[in-house]
């Protein structure tokens, strides 16, 4: 290393060749010269380039982006977190849509025994030719006071199944009050009996849903339906469930469920049939490694009754034993159909969540990605840095 006072060191520092140097000593100099030259401008140039990544953006924030403000390690974390909550959306999706599959056969397979047991009544029905019955579910008298039963799910995570519930029973109750008529409640399901009881309506009886709805859960439904209504407590009960429409599609319906008509017509408050003349079974198949669903339409094909039976016992005692048991079958299948709806919109519900936490996963690893390369590169410079220094 030459002298501080030497000449040819302050030359050699400046990138300038003197020329009492020998030939080889001067070509080192010049090299050192241009590489010092070149660690000063590109150090200058980041050292811009940083300064202006770190000056304050007033441009607007872009809807749905991700603003992280955290470390590496947390991302990481993060990230992990939400592809475990992927996995869970993902298998909660799959059970609910086997459970969609198992409740729809429920309701098929009780569809042959609800017709027979209608045409057995329009066939009493019509040997009757409109001679007057004293049967007491079929009393039709001025209405006073109505039973509202509001069936909804024990459980959430099913999007707005449990809230269109509540909403349709609240708007039918409010349409009551409207009218002058006194009304009470029967819940169905641990969602609504929730909700109503802390707003202090006028609960009569609750019941649990769950998810296999059973003969012996309708009939305890309608035994306290059939008590109240015959005692005149009520002179009107209306239904309020989820009718199963599709995988996508479900509808409140609210449904007149005593007086019964001696048809069996199932009828609306507004007097449309809701008994759906064919059923479609939805299949939760795969095509290309993608889930699909496949619709497949039943119908269920029941003999005419013979119009040359005879009956044995006095026609209103026939309609005495009938229409009970038609009343529990119509409980029964609303609490089927109202459990496939709730497992249809939990597998809609659960589906929504696994795409969003895929598109939260993609936007959190591409912050990450942006961090780590912006970690290094500022690594780089302080290293390019150091060794122009």
């Amino acid at each position: 290393v030459p002298p501080a006072g030497d000449g040819r060191g302050r030359a050699a520092c400046e990138g300038r060749v003197d020329s009492t140097l020998p030939p080889t000593s001067s070509k080192m100099n010049a090299l050192l010269g241009q590489t010092v030259r070149l660690g000063n401008s590109v150090s200058s140039r980041r050292g811009n380039e940083l300064s202006a990544a770190r000056a304050p953006v007033a441009a607007p924030r872009a809807r749905g982006a991700v603003q992280t403000q955290c470390s590496l390690k947390e991302l990481r974390d993060r990230i992990s977190s939400v592809k475990n909550t992927k996995k869970i959306t993902d298998a909660m999706k799959l059970v609910a849509a086997a459970k969609v599959r198992r409740a729809q056969d429920a309701v098929v397979s009780g569809r042959p025994f609800s017709e027979n047991l209608v045409k057995v009544l329009y066939g009493v029905n019509t040997r009757l030719r409109g001679e007057p019955i004293d049967v007491p579910l079929c009393d039709v008298r001025p209405v006073k006071r109505v039973a509202v039963v509001a069936v909804s799910g024990d459980r959430g995570l099913c999007g707005g199944y449990n809230n269109f519930i509540i909403k349709k029973a609240e708007e039918r109750m409010a349409e009551l009050d409207a009218m002058k008529v006194e009304h009470c409640l029967f819940t169905v399901g641990k969602k609504a009996t929730q909700y109503f009881s802390r707003r202090n309506y006028n609960i009569v009886r609750s019941f649990d849903c769950g998810q296999t709805p059973t003969t012996a859960d309708a009939q305890g439904l309608a035994d306290e339906i059939f008590a109240s209504f015959v005692a005149e407590d009520v002179d009107k009960v209306e239904l309020i469930y989820t009718r199963f429409v599709s995988l996508i599609n479900s509808t409140p319906t609210v449904q007149t469920l005593l007086p019964l008509t001696p048809k069996g017509e199932v009828c609306d408050i507004n007097g449309n049939c809701v008994d759906a003349a064919n059923d479609e079974v939805f299949k939760l198949t795969t095509k290309d490694g993608e889930l699909a669903v496949e619709v497949e339409e039943r119908t269920m094909d029941t003999p005419e009754m013979n119009p040359a039976m005879i009956f044995e016992q006095e026609p209103e005692s026939i309609l005495d034993a009938l229409l009970p048991l038609y009343l529990n079958s119509q409980i029964l299948r609303a609490l089927q159909e109202a459990v496939a709806s709730e497992l249809a919109a939990r597998m809609n519900a659960m589906n929504n969540a696994s795409d969003n936490a895929r598109d939260l996963s993609k936007k959190l690893s591409l912050s990450y990605n942006r961090q780590r390369q912006a970690k290094i590169t500022q690594e780089i410079l302080e290293i390019v840095g150091g060794a122009a220094a």
